[in-house]
């Protein structure tokens, strides 16, 4: 609430005096001017209804005041009576046809009223009649009506034509970029950003949204250079620091990435997404533990995302680090238990750490939880096979097969369980039959067992389909 300074108070005091006094019937002419103050005033304490009545009372000694009826239309509409907040506004434009409230709240009363058609059509004609500020704020308001319609292209629209009447303007520049994004029309932003920047080489606005736009095509390089310009004008843009961070992230040049997310975090508050990314790009480059660090400040920032606690356990599963990997899983696991990548690993950290029985108990959930995903399905058949579960192994690699549409890898591993179940005649016809449907995959067979080089029968059905080829 407007809180007046003590001579505005005694003002608006003395002129409620008047205005109580003139209701009773004693009272003196009260000038239009002083009638909007008290309107205003009842309006900015939100009693809408006191305000209503004064705009009624003025509006018997001013009936062709077309701003005191565009008032009393206003707090038609803050009350909901749409048709004669209209048929005010009418009354009003009889009287002055110029007044770009009229337009606006027009165009509300038009959208309450589900008639959106109507008010485009009035902000179009309007916009035709008005000039510079009047029509910029026109052309504003028609983008929230497209906005609130899902005309998404037409609000870009009116954000281009509001930067060919008004190339600097701030909020236009801000909204283009996000419906640049949303909308793909980059080729169309990289055009009229071209053409701001010939015009006003320094604004670093039109320099970052071209730079957005480039990224948009994934003309990365073209990007940070645009990108570059703008941190030149402005070395305390953050938000193009972050966007260069990610750019140079995109063509793995993560030292340089590395260096603009750093100055990101100097610039503003500390985010999780900040830290993560940077967390991410000393993971690329192989430093793990400087990956963990950067992963475990993103976690302190949020300690529900079990995202980030598997992301330590993968460096230290990258390290070898089996058992500090588990315990970074336990923690993710404990946020969300049925999530397939989180099973799968706790389930490879154990088979390494030889706990094989806890190992089949995540790479089954693993599976169960995605039933046609690959590497599910390889891990948990591997474990039972490297355990000499020979026979939980066959079943479940008849289920692969099943919920994968017979990918030919587990032909192979079929021809491994089998060989060790001591059924060779069937071992060989799975042998062929992963052959014949990818040669390649045969590594898969040798990585599982190396030893199935010393069966003769195998190295000669390999040599017979490599002869073929």
């Amino acid at each position: 609430m407007k809180a007046y300074p003590q001579e505005d108070k005694d003002g608006i005091d003395e002129l409620l005096k008047l205005y109580n006094n003139l209701r009773n019937g004693h009272g003196s002419f009260i000038e239009e001017e002083a009638f909007e103050k008290i309107i205003d005033y009842y309006d900015e304490k939100e009693e809408i209804s006191k305000a209503l009545e004064a705009a009624e009372t003025a509006l018997e000694y001013f009936p062709y005041s077309s701003l005191l009826l565009i008032k009393k239309a206003d707090l038609l509409l803050a009350t909901r009576k749409y048709h004669q907040a209209l048929e005010t506004l009418e009354k009003a434009e009889l009287f002055d046809a110029k007044d770009i409230n009229l337009f606006i709240l027009k165009t509300d009363v038009y959208l309450a009223l589900d008639r959106q058609e109507e008010a485009v059509e009035l902000l179009q004609t309007a916009i035709q009649n008005f000039e510079g500020e009047e029509k910029i704020e026109l052309l504003f308001e028609l983008a929230d009506v497209y906005d609130d319609y899902e005309e998404f292209d037409k609000v870009f629209d009116c954000l281009n034509v509001i930067l060919e009447e008004e190339p600097t303007n701030e909020e236009a520049l801000y909204k283009i970029c996000f419906w640049t994004d949303f909308t793909g029309r980059n080729e169309e932003s990289i055009r009229l950003h071209l053409k701001i920047i010939d015009e006003h080489p320094f604004n670093e606005l039109a320099w970052f949204n071209l730079a957005a736009a480039y990224q948009g095509l994934k003309l990365y390089e073209k990007a940070i250079d645009a990108y570059q310009y703008a941190i030149a004008i402005d070395e305390k843009f953050d938000y193009a620091y972050r966007n260069v961070g990610d750019a140079y992230i995109r063509i793995r040049k993560y030292k340089e990435a590395i260096e603009a997310l750093e100055k990101v975090l100097e610039l503003s508050k500390p985010e999780e997404v900040i830290y993560e990314a940077i967390g991410h790009c000393y993971d690329r480059m192989h430093n793990y533990a400087q990956a963990r660090f950067h992963y475990r400040k993103a976690s302190h920032l949020n300690a529900e995302d079990s995202k980030l606690y598997y992301k330590i356990a993968c460096t230290y599963f990258n390290e070898g680090q089996w058992a500090s990997a588990a315990k970074q899983l336990e923690a993710a696991l404990k946020i969300h238990r049925n999530q397939h990548e989180y099973n799968l690993l706790m389930g490879e950290c154990l088979l390494q750490m030889e706990e094989t029985r806890e190992a089949v108990q995540f790479l089954s959930t693993a599976v169960r939880v995605r039933p046609r995903n690959i590497s599910g399905w390889e891990a948990l058949i591997r474990c039972l096979y490297l355990a000499e579960y020979y026979p939980e192994a066959r079943q479940q690699t008849l289920s692969a097969l099943k919920h994968t549409g017979g990918k030919p890898v587990f032909f192979y591993y079929l021809s491994a369980v089998l060989f060790a179940l001591n059924k060779p005649k069937e071992a060989l016809l799975f042998l062929e039959k992963g052959l014949t449907a990818s040669p390649k995959g045969v590594k898969k067979l040798v990585q599982l067992n190396p030893a199935m080089l010393q069966k003769a029968q195998v190295v000669d059905m390999i040599a017979r389909y490599k002869r073929n080829r």
